[in-house]
């Protein structure tokens, strides 16, 4: 069991709320640190039993400054765990077809263990068709239709990485997923779908709700298990949140801060993730976890026996 710290939550905390209401931080950086540590320890193996280090290709499409910072910190992190990158700069005018025929060519290169597209694309680009030129064994980001399905069948695959993530997180703290009801607010097919369906795989019941959902506040008031995919800042409240439940902001918006009101959900909630340091590093930590489980997949090795 992972130890959490306590966060005392009384500044913009609801009406009703205590001053010793407190909800203990679920740390994102511990947890992925431990397991990139071990992927590191993984890669290290492979790249002596084959003489190739793991290689993660980036495609950035365009010079969207966030992107780049991301891409730019992704292959970072990569040099840290043993990992190679391979990076492939595409200027914003960059076709559909050009794109596809881009990343296709690093599907069929066995120097690439995995392919990230970063996204958004620019808006002219049809970003499912690219997500789809990436071949299955190499989706280490969990983006294409095949690695949905095997997310929504229980299937070995590749998951999508925050979604991932928040499994992992979930894990570390020992919580009990078995009849909870979880709340998925949010419904990207790389992002709030899939968290719903891996929770579902672990017997939550799962709730899906959008810009659409009619009385948000009342259903996101039941959840035991709260994830907050909507992109939006501070969009839910702390007066929405059930006392106990468990708050997973996925959300990272301008300003730092998340989905979620953290000062006022943390007085209602037992544990939550805090924003920037809960779910963004575990996100890399599976993306980085999958490289290396695609190169030893491609090398024909078996990790547990390494």
């Amino acid at each position: 069991m992972t130890t959490a710290q306590t966060v005392s939550a009384t500044a913009g905390a609801p009406a009703g709320a205590t001053d010793t209401a407190t909800a203990r931080l679920m740390d994102g950086t511990a947890v992925a640190r431990r397991i990139s540590e071990q992927t590191a320890v993984h890669a290290a193996k492979i790249t002596e039993r084959t003489g190739t280090a793991p290689c993660l290709a980036t495609v950035l499409v365009g010079e969207d400054p966030a992107s780049v910072t991301y891409v730019r910190m992704k292959q970072n992190r990569c040099a840290k765990a043993g990992i190679t990158s391979r990076h492939v700069e595409l200027p914003a005018s960059t076709t559909t077809q050009e794109l596809v025929a881009a990343i296709t060519a690093l599907s069929e290169d066995p120097e690439i263990s995995g392919i990230l597209l970063q996204h958004p694309v620019p808006h002219h680009i049809d970003e499912r068709a690219a997500f789809e030129a990436i071949a299955p064994g190499k989706d280490v980001d969990g983006v294409t239709m095949h690695s949905f399905a095997a997310m929504g069948f229980g299937l070995p695959g590749f998951v999508s990485c925050t979604p991932g993530g928040i499994m992992r997180l979930l894990a570390a703290y020992d919580v009990d997923l078995t009849g909870k009801h979880a709340v998925v607010v949010g419904r990207s097919a790389i992002l709030g779908k899939p968290a719903g369906m891996l929770l579902l795989e672990q017997n939550a019941t799962v709730t899906y709700c959008h810009s659409r959902t009619r009385d948000l506040s009342s259903i996101v008031r039941q959840a035991d298990v709260l994830v907050a995919a909507v992109g939006k800042a501070e969009f839910i409240r702390g007066e929405d949140i059930k006392p106990g439940a468990v708050v997973l902001d996925a959300g990272y918006n301008e300003g730092n801060v998340g989905d979620v009101h953290f000062e006022s959900a943390a007085a209602r909630a037992s544990l939550i993730t805090p924003v920037p340091g809960g779910v963004g590093p575990m996100t890399i930590a599976v993306l980085l976890e999958q490289t290396v489980l695609a190169a030893a997949a491609q090398a024909g090795l078996d990790l547990a026996e390494l």
